[in-house]
């Protein structure tokens, strides 16, 4: 298995649309950088939040999920509160080939300032919007800008194709349209 460079990005995406849409360089005028970096693609954060609340005094429950637990704001930038967290989604769609699993991980500006962008792998044969779960660590609020750059995906190729690939297994968030909550 090896690390995946710029050009083997830029050739899947055009090849089978592995993201859409797909910059070909790198964008960061003025904002937070996104798009294809030398071996890896930076993805962006849309402008759709679930910002997490105590208001209702719901449970936290992976298996009984209650969507009160959540304000929702559409906006340019979203400010999370201290230590607490935000679902969010990308603006990017995503369709990983079958020898390949993607790892996502956070960029570096927004790790200076105390938030983790955390995501488990883009399993080969996944496909859809990513959820984002983003925390702020800090005892401050912090802001975070849509359709900028929020976390990096570094691409893993096998030289095999695995046996069962997550659309094989019919997974529960496969096609995702967009930010999903947990599922059982």
């Amino acid at each position: 298995m090896s690390i995946k460079s710029d050009k083997w990005i830029t050739r899947m995406c055009k090849e089978y649309g592995m993201i859409e849409p797909y910059e070909e360089k790198q964008v960061r005028k003025g904002m937070i950088s996104y798009g294809v970096s030398s071996y890896g693609y930076d993805i962006r954060v849309a402008d759709e939040y679930k910002i997490f609340t105590n208001v209702n005094s719901t449970l936290v429950d992976p298996k009984d999920f209650d969507n009160r637990n959540f304000v929702t704001i559409n906006s340019d930038h979203c400010i999370i509160p201290p230590n607490s967290f935000v679902l969010a989604k990308t603006v990017e769609y995503f369709r990983i080939p079958r020898n390949v699993l993607a790892v996502c991980v956070g960029k570096s500006t927004y790790a200076r300032c105390g938030l983790i962008v955390n995501v488990t792998p883009l399993e080969p044969e996944w496909e859809g919007i990513l959820t984002l779960e983003i925390s702020n660590t800090t005892p401050l609020p912090a802001k975070v800008y849509s359709n900028e750059g929020v976390a990096q995906l570094l691409f893993f190729e096998s030289d095999e194709a695995c046996e069962t690939s997550y659309k094989d297994k019919s997974g529960k968030y496969m096609k995702q349209p967009g930010l999903t909550l947990p599922k059982l």
